[in-house]
């Protein structure tokens, strides 16, 4: 079972890579890839030929995932009105009774 540290609708921050440090909300999750599409990050241009007779080429901007280890979860302080600072998630395994 494949698992991911966040899930759709989380507001994440990014740690690495062209986009370090910008913020986002994760759209949606690939968990069995480990690949998560953030709001505004990823973005791929791509330039597309005519494909027909009298058809003009353009440029398409296409929305590409980036692996979930690269972000970390934003929770913001409701209290104080601070910056909202990166904050690492903990997972814990519990033994199955029989």
């Amino acid at each position: 079972m494949n698992t991911l540290h966040i899930k759709t609708g989380d507001t994440v921050r990014v740690l690495s890579g062209n986009e370090k440090g910008k913020t986002g909300k994760v759209v949606e999750s690939f968990p069995r890839l480990g690949l998560v599409l953030v709001e505004g990050i990823g973005m791929h241009t791509k330039h597309q030929k005519p494909r027909r007779e009298g058809q003009k080429g353009q440029i398409i901007q296409k929305h590409l995932p980036i692996r979930a280890s690269k972000v970390v979860s934003v929770e913001a302080a409701k209290k104080e009105k601070k910056a909202a600072a990166p904050k690492k998630v903990a997972k814990k395994v519990v033994a199955k009774k029989k």
